[in-house]
């Protein structure tokens, strides 16, 4: 028979014994004796173009997965052995089947909370977000907050009038919302703009100065033009916060609830079965925790522990301390920390200034001694550590902080440490990304994205010798793990994988193609990297005996089509420990 579920998300079912010695004894068992106790295997995947993205990159017809783990993997003629009566059994009819892509790094509550707010990602300009604006407030009570994610001025198709440093200003934006709070969300998300009263609301006025690490944009007059860049729209955002101390706990859980089957849908129909959250609280992982025990939730989660104090860590982390044992959907081990922001807000931390604004060298968010600090308490308690840096500066800094760290605790060089988008790195440094074993985390979508802008912020000379260096990286031997950002980008991992090996933009350019990767790297990246990046390459990462049954299913063969096709290729299945989660 063949699966039917059309979207659906099912919880997950429950799992073999956790821990190496099981997965050996597990794989033999299966192996032999799948037919014999269980009237054939789960379900089978046959007639396809199956890359299992083993050590040798091996192309097989076929997959066996019961109890959620793969049993069998090769011709037709091997798996159709495991077939029997109470076997599901999906026709690929020659379409391709690798191991379920993994999101390397996003934000999964905020994926599913931008479901629930305004989309600006395809506003044509400033004018057409006023009038969604406009047309929410319609729909909303008075003092009611509306809240919107996305906007990003360089992909306008005209610049506003007036601007400042050439984004808006908020007159028109507050005319049409004069009763209530607005703040709408950067693309980035390192930037926020907020109409007059979120902007009263959260205490700013004329003569305010921006918290550390922020900054309040004013135009020629010292009058605030709305803009908030980085920590300058928390104030904005507390005032948000307090407004939604009212609800009740039920109401609280439900809209946790939805959010968290929202990311999981949107995740689902894109193939990814694992999500590497980069940053959460101890309060949302509590949230996460119970329904993992519920057995409700739909994806694997990789959680980095974020927005608490060293002390608050210290005290905490052995609590929550969940390495992968096997079929887990939870996933507990690492730390975010955040040393400065975005090219496209003029937040990333440069060695030398911007082209675009000579004035600046981007903006430090959180100090070298605070997460020096961090990386302490990380060794003390087993924890990796996850930075994002994106300027060549903040990248330099964090490999001094994590050397440094390492030397001192004498610790060995398989800690994994991650640097969290490593978008621009001098050529220097990036031997020394190798030399400590640091990880390049990074979104190939992002440089096609920020391509068109990205020459004005640095220039060209800049921008060809020092970003998105994915072709340096891997000849000085580093991993790189591949992702989105989600909500920064749309989750597709398929667009993503599309940029990283061809990097051609929207309108047919080319950034820089001599930093290609091939599509077997690029699909390696999304799979057996990310799972290595996280401590689950026992588990996940690749389609053989003994690892959990996650796999995607392509309508087309993304390591061989021309790359014209490759923009049309899309997810038709998504499997979860052999259970079909999303079906086109």
């Amino acid at each position: 028979m063949t699966a039917n579920v059309s979207g659906t998300v099912r919880p997950a079912a429950a799992g073999m014994p956790t821990g190496v010695s099981a997965l050996a004894l597990a794989g033999i068992a299966f192996f032999a004796s799948a037919c014999e106790t269980r009237e054939g295997v789960d379900l089978v995947l046959r007639g396809g173009t199956v890359a299992t993205v083993d050590a040798d990159n091996t192309m097989a017809e076929a997959v066996a997965i019961d109890d959620g783990w793969i049993v069998a993997v090769g011709s037709n003629a091997d798996v159709d052995a495991h077939i029997g009566t109470q076997t599901e059994v999906i026709e690929l009819d020659g379409r391709f089947a690798a191991p379920g892509l993994i999101e390397g790094h996003g934000h999964y509550m905020s994926l599913g909370n931008s479901k629930t707010i305004l989309d600006l990602n395809d506003a044509a300009n400033w004018d057409a977000i006023v009038a969604m604006v406009a047309d929410a407030v319609a729909e909303a009570e008075p003092g009611e907050w509306i809240r919107g994610r996305g906007w990003h001025q360089e992909k306008w198709d005209r610049p506003p009038d007036p601007m400042v440093e050439g984004n808006p200003t908020h007159a028109s934006l507050s005319a049409v919302s004069p009763d209530n709070p607005v703040l709408l969300g950067h693309a980035s998300g390192h930037a926020s703009f907020a109409n007059a009263l979120a902007m009263e609301l959260g205490g700013y006025t004329r003569d305010s100065e921006p918290p550390p690490g922020g900054e309040l944009v004013r135009d020629e007059n010292g009058e605030l033009t709305g803009l908030l860049r980085e920590t300058a729209d928390g104030p904005v955002a507390g005032a948000f916060a307090d407004s939604q101390l009212g609800r009740t706990a039920e109401e609280i859980d439900a809209q946790f609830r939805r959010e968290v089957m929202l990311a999981a849908e949107e995740a689902l129909s894109k193939g990814v079965t694992s999500f590497q959250d980069a940053g959460s609280g101890f309060g949302t992982i509590d949230r996460l925790k119970q329904l993992e025990a519920e057995g409700t939730l739909p994806v694997r989660l990789y959680i980095m522990v974020r927005r608490a104090s060293n002390e608050e860590m210290d005290a905490r982390l052995p609590d929550y301390y969940m390495p992968s044992e096997g079929d887990d959907y939870l996933t507990v081990r690492s730390i975010k920390r955040q040393i400065d922001g975005a090219l496209g807000s003029h937040g990333a931390w440069l060695l030398d200034p911007y082209k675009d604004m000579p004035t600046s060298v981007g903006l430090v968010l959180e100090t070298v001694e605070d997460i020096t600090g961090t990386a302490h308490v990380a060794i003390k308690h087993g924890f990796q550590v996850n930075t994002h840096a994106i300027g060549d500066r903040a990248n330099r800094e964090v490999l001094d902080i994590y050397a440094s760290v390492f030397d001192s605790a004498g610790a060995d060089t398989d800690l994994r440490w991650r640097i969290e988008h490593a978008q621009h790195v001098h050529p220097d440094d990036i031997p020394r990304f190798a030399e400590i074993g640091v990880i390049a985390s990074m979104q190939g979508v992002h440089a096609t994205s920020d391509f068109p802008w990205v020459p004005l912020r640095l220039g060209d000379t800049r921008a060809e010798e020092r970003t998105y260096l994915w072709r340096s990286f891997l000849e000085a031997g580093v991993l790189i793990n591949n992702g989105t950002d989600v909500p920064v980008e749309d989750i597709d991992p398929l667009a993503s994988f599309r940029a990283s090996v061809t990097r051609q933009t929207a309108d047919g350019s080319i950034y820089y193609p001599e930093q290609n990767m091939t599509r077997t790297e690029a699909l390696r990246s999304y799979t057996i990297n990310n799972a290595i990046a996280s401590f689950e390459e026992d588990y996940k990462g690749s389609l053989e005996v003994g690892k959990l049954g996650d796999v995607v299913v392509i309508d087309r063969n993304i390591l061989t089509v021309p790359d014209a096709e490759l923009p049309d290729a899309r997810v038709d299945m998504t499997i979860v420990g052999g259970e079909v989660r999303y079906e086109r």
